[in-house]
């Protein structure tokens, strides 16, 4: 694993980012800061409905912002909440779209934290090599 001192800027960009957050409902508050091989970073914060199913999590708030400024790639998440909480499976497979040597920096509102590849988090992941190499969409 990476040294975890190494990923200090990215958590502190998750750690504003959960200070936006939208939780009415559960009050648990999480921010995320990726970080894009091209150096760039993107934040996100939970954001809650009161249609509990149209909620969507930091992580993906953070990815889809990145997708929609052209990036592909990237090396580095950071998600800051109350407790060392990992992104829950629907963040960990929009994730693994982009590869599963991403390294996911998990952090509690004090100075804990875990450092894991998304490998690691979502082992035998279904990714775009798992479809059939005839699949009309496949990279």
């Amino acid at each position: 694993m990476t040294n975890a001192g190494s990923f200090a800027d990215l958590v502190a960009l998750g750690r504003e980012a959960r200070e936006k957050a939208y939780v009415p409902y559960s009050r648990f508050a999480v921010g995320a800061a990726l970080r894009a091989k091209s150096g760039h970073v993107y934040t996100g914060c939970n954001v809650e409905n009161a249609s509990y199913s149209l909620t969507i999590c930091a992580e993906r708030v953070a990815i889809f912002k990145a997708l929609a400024a052209g990036e592909r790639e990237f090396d580095a998440l950071a998600v800051v909440s109350e407790t060392v909480a990992p992104p829950c499976g629907a963040c960990r497979q929009v994730l693994a779209e982009f590869g599963l040597d991403i390294k996911v920096i998990v952090a509690g509102v004090s100075d804990e934290l875990e450092v894991h590849t998304l490998r690691d988090l979502l082992p035998s992941a279904f990714v775009p090599d798992s479809l059939p190499s005839d699949y009309p969409s496949h990279h």
